[in-house]
């Protein structure tokens, strides 16, 4: 709905005009269920007259059999709209809201705060100019908050209010406004958030919503609206360097050829030099052309079509850049992953991966470290798991251009698709590309002492090194089940390998008999070959008739029945941390 303006009755034209110059500010509420999120809503909207009156008459209906608020109308059930919401009075899916004041346009999304509903919070935040996150102020910072709060400073959203609702049941207080305040700074002083404001309200009454509260004389700052109309966004975006992927040729006839797309970033004008990526063409620009007429410049992110003087071979996905100001291609980034499907990532499995309008095939190669959005902590895994967060090392099948997504959201941001069901099944942020040749002469660095760690291993290969004897049965069985074994592991995505007795015998072991010392020698030797495996952070499957007594796990083969050893394997290295 929008803004009720005496231009509407009096000059139409004109009130649209005014309308469509207003900034749009896109916004998200998130926060732990219950903290109010949605009844925030329904009360900026309420109390901003920017509901209809049968809207209000169908809520107050529904308050009386959905409601969660008593006798008074629940202004929750203005977003919660699916059945399912208000039946469990929470919010599941995301939900926009679209509204206007005199000042700005609007538009909110309202995001679910249980748990298993991440991967949706994620989605609603990923267009976001600005958080709002909930806190209750009965119980303070929860995990849900520090992990909204991880997700918000992750998608690089500039502005973030932390609205202390419910203000109301703890008398108002400024003491509990203040611990909760200094309580929230210290968890995000290890995130990147730089704007950061603090408004006490009660979503239900109003307080602090539209107007400043009189129970709260002791708060000197603005009330929610004042502060969403007021808050800087036009220096958020990146106007410096231009990035433009092409998402469709237009070709209607013989004398025209444009070039459709939304600027990611950056300022484009008729006469700059362009070059286009990855071919590296060079041409200049002819004129910008929209529905409107033609432009003197556009800017980020103004969808446009663009004509130039040369015909060059341009298609979709290619990215034209400033010529002389162009970022180099590569096929390996580092990014941070948030894992949105049931089924966990696998590294190594082939995915499609979509950055802005280029769609490539790639995997995940490496997991550096999962992160605990409640403690910041890094961890090791070798899988991503629903709702998890990892940083982790994406390989391509061809070099692209994909930016540091802190400052180019547009071309530094890409989504995993499964090649078979094509679900959206993750969301990533580039931190940086990983070149072939990032390694200078000038960076080595030397030491008496080893500079890489299991535990730095154990991090890059998501798993702990382990060392897994197979024993019994004859030698081809033996082979068979460590055959097998391996490439289950390996379609796992584990770093595996294995020896064997009988490999030693033809390297290393000519040297030695039949004799029980000469047996005792292999044994000895093969137990040493496994070590150096560990130590390169490999999981190594011995295969030997027999392991040494202080073995720690070892798996004897039944020679009737062989396949059944494998499960055991299995759950022998789930136990030792490798699975």
């Amino acid at each position: 709905m929008s803004h009720q303006s005496e231009l509407i009755s009096s000059d139409i034209h004109a009130y649209l005009a005014q309308h469509e110059r207003k900034e749009l500010l896109r916004l998200l509420t998130c926060g732990n269920v219950d903290d109010g999120k949605s009844t925030l809503i329904g009360r900026l909207l309420h109390d901003s007259k920017m509901i209809y009156e049968d809207q209000l008459e169908a809520i107050k209906s529904d308050s009386v059999k959905s409601g969660t608020t008593g006798e008074e109308v629940d202004l929750a059930l203005l977003v919660d709209g699916l059945q399912a919401e208000r039946e469990q009075g929470i919010t599941i899916d995301v939900a926009y809201r679209y509204f206007s004041t005199a000042k700005r346009k609007f538009i909110i999304a309202d995001t679910p705060g249980h748990e298993q509903y991440t991967r949706n919070m994620a989605t609603g935040a990923s267009t976001c100019d600005l958080a709002v996150i909930l806190i209750d102020a009965r119980h303070g910072v929860q995990t849900q908050t520090k992990r909204h709060s991880f997700i918000t400073s992750l998608l690089g959203i500039k502005h973030t209010i932390i609205a202390i609702n419910k203000m109301d049941l703890v008398d108002f207080s400024e003491q509990v406004f203040n611990d909760i305040r200094n309580d929230f700074l210290d968890f995000a002083e290890g995130l990147n958030m730089n704007d950061v404001r603090f408004v006490p309200l009660s979503a239900l009454n109003g307080d602090n919503v539209v107007n400043l509260s009189e129970s709260m004389p002791w708060y000197q700052g603005k009330p929610l609206m004042e502060i969403l109309e007021s808050v800087e966004i036009a220096s958020d975006r990146n106007f410096d360097d231009l990035r433009f992927p092409v998402q469709y040729v237009n070709r209607p006839n013989l004398n025209f050829r444009g070039y459709c797309g939304t600027l990611a970033s950056g300022v484009v004008k008729p006469g700059d030099e362009i070059s286009v990526l990855p071919s590296g063409k060079r041409s200049k620009v002819k004129s910008i052309v929209t529905y409107d007429g033609d432009l003197e410049q556009a800017f980020a992110p103004m969808a446009i079509t663009l004509t130039l003087e040369d015909e060059i071979d341009i298609s979709r996905g290619d990215i034209i850049v400033h010529a002389g100001q162009e970022p180099v291609a590569s096929d390996r980034f580092n990014a941070h992953l948030v894992w949105m499907n049931e089924a966990p990532l696998l590294p190594g499995k082939e995915y499609l991966v979509k950055i802005g309008t280029t769609t490539v095939t790639g995997h995940i190669s490496s997991l550096r470290h999962k992160i605990d959005v409640n403690t910041l902590d890094q961890q090791p895994g070798a899988e991503l798991a629903l709702n998890e967060i990892a940083l982790c090392e994406l390989s391509l099948d061809r070099p692209v251009i994909g930016d540091d997504y802190s400052t180019h959201q547009g071309t530094g941001s890409f989504i995993v698709v499964d090649r078979l069901s094509n679900l959206t099944v993750g969301a990533g942020m580039i931190t940086q590309s990983v070149s072939h040749d990032s390694v200078q002469l000038s960076d080595a660095q030397l030491s008496d002492t080893a500079l890489v760690s299991r535990d730095d291993r154990a991090r890059r290969f998501g798993q702990q090194a382990t060392k897994l004897y197979l024993t019994g049965a004859s030698e081809e069985q033996r082979q068979a089940v460590a055959n097998s074994l391996e490439k289950q592991l390996f379609d796992l995505g584990r770093a595996v390998t294995q020896i064997s007795d009988t490999q030693l015998q033809l390297a290393i072991n000519q040297d030695l008999g039949g004799s029980d010392s000469s047996r005792e020698q292999a044994a000895m030797r093969l137990d040493a070959v496994a070590e150096l495996m560990l130590s390169a952070g490999l999981i190594c499957l011995c295969v030997s008739d027999t392991a040494p007594s202080y073995a720690k796990h070892s798996v004897q083969i039944n020679p009737d029945s062989p396949a059944d050893s494998i499960p055991a394997a299995l759950d022998l290295l789930k136990q030792a941390g490798a699975l």
